[in-house]
């Protein structure tokens, strides 16, 4: 299987690129927004994911492990094909993993062939696959062990990941300690 490839952009099609890597070129799906702003003639390094069918074997690439990940556990959706996924992957990463979260089905049917079913089985499997780790990203503020105990602590009051997230969303900077931000949820959830 292909899992990396660095090169040189012989040619930009509609929804791929043909990848130069030492008198090879390959054809790589890519999202459109790395389409948009990659130019011929410029070296890429891509993080690659190998589909294979019996009628034909295709190259998606990504730019970050990130991406590749997100794109693996879209493939594993039953009704989530790979070129759908990829189409996904077109939305801001971050607003994509905060829609799953907080269940914003509306913002991932943005998306052309995906309907609300589909959305709802990408939430309803993927909310819990997607760590608070990758929310903390998302909002800056929640990312240390004094806000995973905070978290901790409102998650054994009874509130869920969802609503804590909503919550803490627009926390202020001088909420520091881990007692601030549960004080600063409760008053404000």
């Amino acid at each position: 299987m292909i899992a990396y490839l660095k090169g040189i952009v012989l040619k930009k099609q509609e929804k791929s690129i043909i990848l130069d890597t030492g008198n090879i070129g390959y054809e790589v799906f890519v999202t459109p927004s790395l389409l948009e702003v990659t130019e011929k003639e410029t070296e890429l390094e891509l993080f690659a994911y190998t589909h294979v069918r019996e009628d034909a074997l295709d190259i998606f690439g990504f730019e970050k492990e990130e991406e590749l990940g997100l794109f693996k556990k879209f493939i594993s959706i039953s009704g989530v094909g790979p070129k759908t996924a990829q189409d996904i992957l077109s939305l801001p990463i971050d607003k994509l993993k905060n829609a799953i979260l907080n269940e914003e089905s509306a913002f991932i049917c943005q998306v052309p062939k995906i309907g609300k079913k589909i959305a709802d089985r990408i939430i309803l499997e993927l909310k819990n696959k997607i760590s608070i780790d990758d929310a903390d990203r998302m909002h800056g503020n929640l990312s240390s062990d004094k806000n995973e105990n905070a978290i901790f602590a409102l998650e054994k009051l009874g509130y869920n990941r969802k609503q804590i997230t909503q919550g803490l969303t627009n926390l202020p900077a001088d909420v520091t300690s881990s007692e601030e931000m549960i004080k600063y949820f409760l008053q404000n959830a």
